[in-house]
């Protein structure tokens, strides 16, 4: 909606609506791929046009860890920053499966930790 509004028009367009949507439903790689071929047709069009394009993803992408976060905690009983902290932590230790794995430990020792009462 920004592009179109401000007079900039890229070429293959509902190649690449369709091409996302398609890659979109594969998980990780999906997004990786949908984002390479939103920043390479922007590129064709103009190199300040792929940096906002590509500014644009990561800003929509990092805020849609704290909207998941926010999901995913209200269904597990954690609160969003507890769950961003596992998803860091699981990260930094075993890379993107700790990452994917992370709610489901958090949720599982958070659950045994409030029946043994210890928080």
């Amino acid at each position: 909606m920004v592009l179109p509004a401000m007079d900039i028009h890229v070429p293959l367009k509902k190649t690449m609506i369709a091409l996302t949507f398609v890659a979109g439903l594969l998980p990780i790689i999906g997004n990786l791929i949908s984002n390479s071929v939103v920043v390479i047709i922007s590129l064709s069009h103009s190199l300040p046009v792929a940096l906002g394009s590509l500014a644009f993803l990561i800003v929509v992408h990092k805020l849609e860890y704290f909207i998941n976060a926010r999901i995913v905690g209200s269904q597990i009983h954690a609160a969003a920053w507890e769950l961003l902290v596992a998803i860091i932590a699981m990260e930094a230790l075993f890379g993107l499966p700790g990452v994917i794995a992370a709610p489901v430990f958090y949720a599982y020792a958070k659950a045994e930790l409030v029946s043994r009462k210890l928080v």
